[in-house]
């Protein structure tokens, strides 16, 4: 199994991106940490952002690192976790996209967020898995330690310190969608086509009327705003 699987379906998702990213668009201005850069999907779209006067990206898997040097010269991307980081603490925001699952001590993790930005008093844009009835041995196979609930969440971050701005639900289809196919079929892979179809035909729907008419009390993934004051 190819150990970017997980990001090679998901590099189909090209509406689900935009869309995740239109959900932050505000707070992502000035300096911006990137934590878990993967290969780089989300860190070519931030580097087109123009409010964004400073980017730094971090990733810890060594393949990936090299993978991001190749792709964005001159860019800088520290090697290693949030800990390994030796600039300043001096963010404005921190956008962490389907990481915090991959931490076993994803509490130590907030606090280090919120350690960096606190000097700015800045945003945590944190996008998770949700729902552990919905945890499959696909979540195994990509290094998820738990799939999280908004009050578990929401409790975490407190701790941490952050004040919540927003915290909701996000893509309640995807939920039944990951139900059927990765709990029920027991599935252990994407299938390339169906991401494609969902993104293009079923998504777009689901995100029209969950950000414009009423936001699920479900869903596939948690999205949150947090501040650090």
């Amino acid at each position: 199994m190819s150990e970017d699987f997980e990001f090679a379906a998901l590099s189909l998702a090209d509406n689900y991106r935009k869309a995740l990213l239109h959900e932050f668009s505000t707070p992502l201005r000035g300096n911006v940490l990137e934590v878990g850069a993967g290969i780089g999907q989300i860190t070519e779209a931030l580097l087109k952002n123009h409010r964004i006067t400073r980017l730094v990206s971090v990733e810890p898997h060594p393949n990936f690192h090299q993978q991001l040097l190749g792709k964005f010269p001159g860019h800088t991307i520290i090697h290693g976790t949030i800990e390994n980081l030796k600039e300043d603490d001096n963010w404005d925001t921190i956008l962490s996209i389907n990481v915090l699952e991959h931490i076993d001590d994803d509490e130590n993790e907030l606090k280090n967020y919120y350690q960096c930005l606190a000097k700015n008093v800045g945003t945590l844009c944190l996008f998770v898995p949700a729902r552990p009835e919905i945890y499959a041995e696909i979540d195994k196979d990509f290094g998820h330690f738990r799939r999280y609930t908004r009050p578990e969440l929401r409790a975490k971050l407190e701790r941490a310190g952050f004040q919540i701005v927003r915290l909701r639900y996000y893509n309640f289809v995807g939920y039944l969608a990951w139900w059927l196919t990765f709990c029920f079929l027991k599935k252990r892979h994407f299938n390339a086509g169906s991401v494609r179809f969902f993104d293009r035909f079923i998504f777009p729907l689901v995100y029209k009327f969950e950000s414009r008419i009423c936001p699920p009390f479900i869903g596939q993934s948690l999205l949150v705003e947090a501040r650090a004051q």
